[in-house]
């Protein structure tokens, strides 16, 4: 209950009712923008000065090592269980944007733990950054695997997407370098860093994720459209698979022995899907899959439930089970 009275939550849920009422509220695209990297680079900084009070220890290289883990496993599970129901091409693309993360829940997560008191390691923002390629990666080579098969049976020539341009525009994508150099500022700052930098990165934090979370709530209830007439799988893997992932990451947190604060931010970044980052890239690596369906499902579906339930439910579920 406390989590629904939290004001960033409130603003978030204002915004789904602005937005489902069809008012004219809108947070204007550059300020959107703004606040996202403001978010991203305050949680690097974040992170860089827990990683420097810690250093680099086998907690850490297990963490890290297991989101890689869950971000391979999970768009190959996903695309296995979608293509029985979807093309290839929207079982791929659906798979890309479930297989990465969401930096918004992630950081609406912190914001739990922080308000509840539970400890996690400042290296957790690095393991979202290393979530956010290897589904774009499987994306690709089964997209062109498929675009291959076909053109064999129809006997077209086709050329498939070059990988190496969409992997540069992956690793290369600015909020991520973002996130990765706010890390390393704040790794080599240190403490003095942190005392300089905590007007900007602390105390204006919740309010920025506030108004963020507004427009988020505006958004998503304008995305759920595009769900409209969509095959009834797309509405139950929306809701089903970030549950399934999160437990799936559960068990493997417990089975390598990883503290609650991580392990719950582990969850929640495997229950989440990316409507950014892979989005961005699909547009040009799957031109065949209409880019409603996919932001329909992250945004729409299984972003305001993570936000909204979501989070609460995997910390529960991580106290029962450590």
């Amino acid at each position: 209950m406390a989590n629904f009275l939290d004001p960033a939550i409130l603003f978030f849920i204002f915004g789904v009712f602005a937005g489902a009422v069809k008012s004219n509220l809108e947070i204007p695209q550059p300020i959107s923008r703004f606040l996202s990297l403001y978010l991203l680079m305050a949680l690097g900084l974040k992170g860089g000065f827990a990683l420097h009070k810690s250093g680099f220890t086998v907690e850490i290289a297990l963490s890290l090592g297991l989101a890689i883990l869950l971000a391979i496993f999970i768009p190959l599970i996903g695309y296995r269980i979608l293509k029985t129901k979807l093309n290839t091409f929207d079982a791929a693309a659906i798979a890309a944007t479930y297989g990465s993360v969401s930096a918004v829940t992630f950081i609406t997560a912190t914001q739990y733990l922080d308000q509840f008191n539970i400890t996690y390691g400042g290296h957790m923002a690095a393991a979202m950054a290393l979530m956010e390629s290897p589904a774009i990666i499987l994306a690709i080579v089964l997209a062109n695997k498929a675009r291959s098969s076909h053109a064999a049976q129809t006997n077209a020539k086709i050329e498939p997407i070059g990988l190496s341009k969409i992997l540069h525009e992956s690793f290369t994508d600015g909020a991520q370098l973002l996130l990765l150099g706010s890390m390393v500022v704040g790794l080599l700052s240190g403490d003095a860093g942190q005392k300089l930098m905590a007007p900007f990165s602390i105390d204006l934090f919740k309010g920025m994720l506030a108004f963020f979370l507004l427009d988020m709530g505006l958004m998503a209830a304008r995305n759920i459209k595009g769900l409209k007439g969509k095959p009834l799988i797309t509405l139950l893997y929306a809701i089903g698979s970030p549950l399934s992932h999160a437990l799936i990451a559960l068990a493997l947190c417990k089975l390598v022995g990883l503290p609650l604060g991580n392990t719950i931010l582990l969850m929640v970044l495997a229950s989440s899907a990316s409507y950014i980052a892979v989005p961005a890239v699909l547009r040009h690596a799957l031109p065949e899959v209409n880019p409603a369906l996919y932001m329909g499902m992250s945004l729409g579906i299984t972003f305001p439930f993570n936000i909204i339930l979501g989070i609460p439910l995997y910390a529960m579920l991580a106290k029962i089970i450590l």
